[in-house]
């Protein structure tokens, strides 16, 4: 087990995130045997998923699943106990889920027959987590062993791909990385799969009155920044997913792409003819731009440029 955690984590960079839960599905074979298995995340309030990865079953699964919600005795108890592995066995006797409709309506059609789930919540996020386990055979029930290794594992495993996420995010975000922002990973209508907390407390900060599990505002075009109730919003795609990074919108926020390669290059101490260079363009050019931008801020000339851009303290 330990050797298992430890490579969830190593992996972080060398496994796409896209791929991450594929892959660490397959790893955790190593550990606890068993045919099939789903991992999905999805909405706290009505614990439905929407972020679903399969292994051993077909795309039909989840659908299946999710028209027998009313009836699966398991999920009361996901609901009520987070974090602690339930088996279908412990809450349904064998005769009576075997003549049940859940059993002929869902389970049958997939060749389940034992059943082993661990559910996460964040109230915070509003975001759930749940990883089952299953067997074809009827005679291969889940010791507590294995139901032990299941809690501890699922913990980790939950951990591991949103550390996997956030390091490909440090990566696609390399330039618009700003002082206290933070980033998520969404679907499209903006629910999140992954989010850090500082993202949550910007949130928090700019729209008080927010629904959770989800952004406030529309996810933006791909690379295009927009601005939100003062925070500055871009996104990449990741996948079927969005990857978004927010941050507080400052004075250079107001700024051209190009006036703020400028900006960043004079307040190095660049002469106009070397930013010039660097950028292709005119010497001329570089000092239009930086005429526009001190009447933009209200600067009166580099110093007070720099120190918009590095405020001491």
């Amino acid at each position: 087990m330990d050797r298992f955690i430890a490579g969830l984590y190593r992996s972080g960079l060398s496994v796409r995130p896209e791929g991450f839960r594929d892959w660490a599905l397959r790893q955790l074979q190593t550990v606890i045997p068993f045919d099939a298995a789903m991992w999905g995340s999805g909405n706290l309030r009505d614990w439905r998923l929407q972020n679903v990865t399969l292994l051993g079953l077909p795309p039909d699964y989840p659908r299946a699943l999710e028209d027998t919600r009313a009836i699966n005795p398991m999920l009361p108890h996901l609901i009520k106990h987070p974090g602690i592995p339930v088996d279908m066995q412990s809450v349904c006797a064998d005769e009576q889920f075997y003549k049940s409709d859940l059993y002929r309506r869902c389970f049958r059609r997939f060749g389940i027959r034992r059943i082993l789930a661990t559910g996460h919540a964040d109230p915070r996020s509003g975001m759930i987590s749940l990883l089952s386990l299953y067997r074809r055979s009827r005679r291969a029930s889940f010791s507590p062993e294995e139901k032990a290794l299941q809690q501890h594992a699922a913990f980790h495993l939950f951990e591991a791909a949103s550390h996997a996420y956030f390091l490909h995010l440090n990566l696609t975000f390399a330039k618009e990385r700003a002082a206290g922002g933070a980033a998520a990973v969404v679907g499209a209508g903006g629910e999140f799969h992954e989010v850090q907390p500082r993202f949550l407390d910007l949130l928090e900060r700019y729209f008080p009155g927010r629904k959770r599990a989800r952004l406030p505002f529309p996810v933006p075009p791909p690379g295009q920044t927009q601005t939100h109730g003062g925070l500055c919003v871009i996104s990449q795609p990741l996948g079927d997913l969005s990857c978004v990074r927010l941050w507080p919108s400052g004075p250079l926020d107001r700024l051209t792409e190009r006036e703020r390669q400028i900006v960043y290059s004079v307040t190095q101490g660049l002469s106009f003819k070397q930013v010039a260079l660097n950028l292709g363009v005119a010497p001329s050019t570089v000092a239009n731009h930086l005429y526009r931008v001190y009447r933009k801020l209200g600067v009166n000339g580099r110093g007070q440029l720099a120190d918009l851009l590095y405020p001491s303290g």
